[in-house]
């Protein structure tokens, strides 16, 4: 067992994607970073994550969520003008707050 430090990051994700990944995560008794971090020491490696049968389950998920994407789409994938103006709001609420919170000690 290797000893590894972990951090909170704050990624975006398309929603239906990150629906598929919950659930397989659930399918795999494993936690949503476990799963990810598994994903990406096999890419780094160039080495497939996931056997045929885990292949058959993500197929059937992403039928459930309706998630059409593809690797073509990688890289291609555009906000849509709602999300942008949420994700924007938000930033700008967590901003203020951070700032009042700075002036008040």
């Amino acid at each position: 067992m290797t000893t590894v430090t972990r951090v909170q990051t704050g990624v975006r994700l398309e929603a239906r994607l990150l629906n598929v990944l919950k659930a397989l995560a659930a399918l795999k008794n494993s936690s949503l970073g476990d799963l990810l971090e598994g994903i990406v020491l096999h890419a780094f490696e160039g080495e497939q994550a996931f056997s045929a049968p885990t292949l058959a389950q993500i197929a059937e998920l992403k039928k459930i969520y309706g998630l059409d994407l593809t690797a073509a789409d990688s890289h291609q994938l555009v906000e849509s003008e709602r999300a942008v103006t949420r994700a924007t709001a938000k930033r700008v609420g967590a901003a203020s707050k951070q700032r009042s919170g700075r002036n008040r000690s």
